[in-house]
């Protein structure tokens, strides 16, 4: 939750939007729910991008116009500027590897040459810290992991890097780097 001395410099407005994301995505961005991403220490570009999308996608579907949608389908580009860079600034969640990792590292870094996928590294940073526009992995929710990586797979979200990385990546593939990747 926000505290006096971060909230003193905001508005109500702010105050009230960014405690209404914390309702799901948890204090500071932390989410305890394994389907709802973490939102803390998140690179700013990346959730200005995804709250713009989902914005659009709000506007022009009225079954979508519901809790978060409908909230972000009335927000402006600063209102949408200012949440990322409060979840930006939180400290991440680091990740907590499973066991036994050496093949989920070894994939994040180098790939999968037998299955045409590139390694993460090339995109998201060698830490999975993301840059920019380009989302952090580390420390995020196995279950949402896996989950974003069907929905590339099966090209229920669109990317122009993601789609075709995924396209032949197989279950085991997917689970190694989630475990190497995750915090549960």
């Amino acid at each position: 939750m926000l505290t006096q001395a971060n909230s003193a410099a905001w508005s109500a407005t702010q105050t009230e939007l960014v405690r209404s994301c914390e309702s799901c995505h948890g204090p500071h961005g932390d989410s305890a729910v394994a389907t709802t991403p973490r939102l803390n220490g998140q690179q700013a570009g990346y959730i200005v991008d995804r709250l713009k999308k989902l914005a659009k996608i709000t506007k022009s579907n009225p079954h979508a116009r519901i809790g978060m949608f409908n909230e972000l389908a009335r927000k402006d580009d600063a209102a949408i500027v200012s949440i990322a860079n409060y979840f930006s600034s939180q400290a991440p969640s680091s990740p907590r590897p499973r066991a036994d990792v050496s093949e989920g590292k070894k994939i994040y870094e180098h790939g999968s040459p037998a299955e045409n996928v590139i390694g993460c590294s090339q995109c998201h940073g060698a830490q999975g810290e993301g840059h920019n526009a380009t989302p952090r992995l580390a420390g995020q929710h196995a279950d949402y992991l896996r989950a974003q990586l069907r929905l590339f797979n099966l090209k229920f979200r669109e990317h122009v890097l993601m789609n075709p990385n995924t396209k032949t990546m197989k279950q085991e593939t997917m689970d190694a780097l989630i475990s190497y990747l995750a915090n549960e």
